[in-house]
């Protein structure tokens, strides 16, 4: 059988593990096989925490939210519960940004809960 060679195809593989591994230090960067097994590593973490991020901004929202809402004299669960009962219909990433930058909002919002 002949000799294969692969010059062509192996480098442009290799180069395009090397390309997405910039930035990365020292060899992870600049060597193939731990740049491979990085890299590798690197996208599971990445697909991983896509999902994780969700779960972590609902917390971050909740915990703002119930922070406001204690404010005003309300648990979280009476808030939200009250909003459901009220008919307003507002997703908790908007009521943490009201519970930062506009308090009087949320107030009056918690006042109509009452």
């Amino acid at each position: 059988m002949p000799r294969v060679k692969r010059g062509f195809k192996a480098r442009q593989r290799r180069k395009k593990i090397l390309k997405a591994a910039r930035g990365f230090r020292g060899g992870h960067s600049k060597l193939y096989k731990t740049a491979y097994i990085t890299l590798s590593r690197a996208r599971q973490y990445a697909y991983r925490d896509r999902r994780t991020k969700k779960r972590d901004f609902r917390q971050l929202w909740i915990i703002r939210i119930n922070a406001a809402a204690r404010d005003n004299g309300l648990s979280y669960s009476t808030f939200m519960g009250g909003l459901q009962k009220a008919g307003i219909e507002i997703n908790r990433k908007m009521l943490s940004e009201m519970a930062i930058h506009d308090p009087k909002a949320f107030a009056e919002l918690a006042s109509a809960v009452r």
